[in-house]
């Protein structure tokens, strides 16, 4: 399936934390969650829109949370874990690719924003099991299998004045 159609069943999956840092790091901004939800879906029918966050205890976060719902994003929320030698651990890479295998069976088109290539197996994955694959993320911080197994990809970097506040 490689058409856009209105009919189309469609589920937005985003790796918050990725988009969040290379936004900061290549423009000094934050992601506009409304437009990138609003792109991604384009006009399809959408079916789950999952922000996957960390809560790092920073004040402005659950107020953040509260935006993200607000704009029609289911958050599933992670506390960052602390070790005992200093490091601090989260990411979403399996419960993000769980969700995706699950929604898998109720989607046409599947949207990954993250650019973060421990999803590429998982895009091969879904579209062996017939799913549309579709990234957005920004390209110059993507990696380049990523891109290779995806159907689309959109660079939000390409459209910094539409995706960043």
């Amino acid at each position: 399936m490689t058409e856009i159609h209105p009919n189309q069943r469609v589920a937005v999956l985003v790796d918050a934390q990725n988009l969040y840092h290379t936004a900061q790091s290549l423009h000094s901004r934050n992601i506009d969650y409304s437009a990138l939800l609003e792109k991604a879906v384009q006009n399809r029918r959408l079916t789950r829109a999952i922000a996957y966050v960390i809560r790092a205890e920073a004040p402005e976060e659950e107020s953040f949370f509260d935006a993200l719902v607000d704009i029609g994003f289911e958050t599933k929320i992670k506390d960052i874990k602390r070790f005992s030698d200093g490091t601090k651990k989260a990411d979403w890479d399996v419960g993000m690719s769980l969700d995706a295998v699950t929604l898998a069976n109720h989607v046409d088109t599947m949207i990954l924003c993250t650019g973060d290539g421990d999803f590429s197996r998982l895009c091969s994955h879904l579209r062996h099991e017939g799913v549309r694959v579709e990234v957005m993320a920004f390209e110059s911080s993507t990696a380049e299998e990523l891109i290779d197994e995806a159907d689309t990809f959109l660079d939000l970097g390409e459209r910094h004045e539409t995706f960043l506040l």
